[in-house]
């Protein structure tokens, strides 16, 4: 967390009503929509305005959450987004730790003169002004509930602010899955379902929102699942002209790589898909216990992320690809 005198002059900076912005990364997810809707909605609540800006669209399936639909989306509106980001005197830096992480806009954000607060869980943060960076916590929606608090602020987390922080919880945690989920992530969640977030409105609303495509999609995934390793690890994999046959949506592979995770005796699970639009393979590790898919994918495919999931990338074709992967694992130890 901040220091005592950070929160101090973060407090100070903010009595001032500067005109702030909220960023997040590239592709965003529920944590990334969730948090940075959160603290705007709680900053509302305090009297500040904030405008959100994502480099990209987000999935259909997190466009529920209060005022999500009036994020700005610079794919879409570079114009309007760069005239806000230029105007910006405070920028919150929402679920990323290096410009490089939010495409174009990252030229913005190196050449603003505007002070940056860092809250995030991704190891290695580059400089920011002020930075609460803790790879220990699961969800940077839960990272913004302790900075509200230690700002005294809990009272600003109404039901919008508490639903939108409640769906990046649950949605970078796996469903409360994953091992870095706390007895501190579920008193924050209880504490959220108080001020009003409903646990069973907020997984429909998130998670049973299947389209056809999808559904199409994850059926030819799972029919041909491989396990190598002696069914340590998972396969899956889909090519840019399945996604088109099905027509993809953003979002519809989400959580795709999981399901290899559910197969008993796996420790890691990997998928692989060719970008809709650019020649390159976006790769997705998942692992359990204590396999760090983290170093794996700095090591092998320049990615990164956390110890039990990482993202990659190849610019190699599919089956090189595969090939090259299933060459390593079967080298390394987990």
């Amino acid at each position: 967390m901040f220091s005592n005198q950070e929160l101090s002059e973060i407090k100070n900076l903010l009595s001032r009503k500067p005109k702030i912005v909220i960023l997040t990364h590239q592709n965003p997810d529920g944590d990334a929509i969730g948090s940075s809707l959160g603290l705007q909605h709680a900053l509302r609540n305090r009297g500040l305005e904030a405008e959100i800006i994502v480099p990209n669209d987000f999935p259909k399936f997190l466009k529920w959450m209060p005022e999500a639909r009036k994020i700005t989306v610079a794919e879409y509106k570079y114009k309007k987004a760069f005239e806000i980001f230029q105007q910006a005197e405070l920028i919150f830096c929402l679920d990323f730790n290096s410009s490089s992480r939010i495409g174009r806009i990252g030229n913005w954000l190196d050449k603003s003169k505007a002070t940056t607060i860092l809250i995030d869980h991704h190891q290695m943060p580059e400089h920011f002004d002020y930075v609460y960076s803790d790879t220990s916590l699961p969800a940077t929606g839960q990272m913004v509930y302790h900075f509200l608090s230690a700002m005294g602020w809990e009272d600003a987390i109404t039901k919008e602010s508490a639903e939108c922080l409640y769906t990046g919880i649950m949605t970078d945690t796996g469903g409360f899955r994953f091992r870095s989920t706390s007895a501190n992530t579920h008193r924050i969640t209880a504490n959220l379902i108080e001020k009003g977030a409903d646990p069973a409105f907020i997984s429909s609303e998130t998670w049973d929102r299947n389209s056809v495509a999808r559904l199409h999609l994850l059926a030819l995934v799972l029919g041909r699942i491989e396990v190598t390793k002696d069914g340590e690890v998972a396969i899956l994999w889909l090519t840019r002209d399945e996604l088109e046959s099905f027509g993809y949506e953003k979002g519809a592979t989400e959580g795709f790589v999981n399901y290899g995770l559910s197969i008993l005796g796996t420790k890691i699970s990997a998928f692989f898909m060719e970008d809709i639009r650019e020649d390159f393979i976006k790769i997705s590790f998942r692992s359990k216990d204590d396999v760090d898919v983290n170093s794996f994918a700095r090591k092998y495919f320049n990615g990164g992320g956390h110890i039990n999931a990482a993202g990659g990338r190849s610019e190699l074709s599919m089956q090189e690809t595969l090939a090259k992967f299933k060459e390593i694992v079967l080298e390394e130890e987990f």
